[in-house]
């Protein structure tokens, strides 16, 4: 039996993804976090050279870990280490603030790990890392800070640790 937060959650993000007006209403509420600067640099290596590694906010994990947290109506700002040298049928989303339906069929639409590894085969890119990163997406009030000071400086510690050069960021 779904929860009534998750079922209205879900709803909403029905609703939201087939009327683009309703959700420009919705969130015309939120505003964004300020933060000093931008965080970018530019790739050290060409493209073909780079060890490439994906960090999405689309709710993704390997079935056997925790879901994220749905009922904490401010998110969950933990994050799940992908290893992707496991079945990539062992992965799953846990989001209730996005209509994934089509990402539950196809799961490259938000964590596009074959399409990493066609390029690496093509020498498009030089390599696949083996663990990527899985956020949730919708974190707002008291979790931000805990992202923003813990989780996401924790990620960043762990692929620079792994030789990555360039992360792919993709959300839910």
């Amino acid at each position: 039996m779904v929860p009534l937060s998750s079922f209205k959650n879900q709803t909403v993000a029905r609703l939201t993804t087939r009327f683009p007006l309703l959700a420009k209403k919705f969130t015309a509420g939120f505003s964004p976090v300020e933060t000093v600067g931008v965080p970018w640099c530019p790739p050290k290596n060409p493209s073909a050279e780079s060890k490439v590694a994906l960090v999405t906010t689309a709710g993704v994990h390997h079935r056997d870990q925790p879901p994220f947290d749905m009922k904490d109506p401010d998110g969950d700002p933990t994050y799940r280490v992908m290893d992707v040298s496991r079945p990539i049928s062992e992965v799953m989303i846990t989001h209730d603030y996005y209509d994934h339906s089509d990402a539950d069929r196809d799961i490259n639409i938000v964590f596009p790990i074959e399409r990493l590894w066609e390029l690496e085969k093509d020498g498009l890119i030089g390599e696949v890392a083996r663990i990527h990163y899985g956020f949730m997406g919708h974190i707002v009030g008291r979790h931000i800070q805990t992202l923003v000071n813990l989780s996401a400086p924790e990620v960043a510690r762990r692929l620079k640790w792994d030789a990555v050069d360039v992360v792919l960021l993709t959300p839910g």
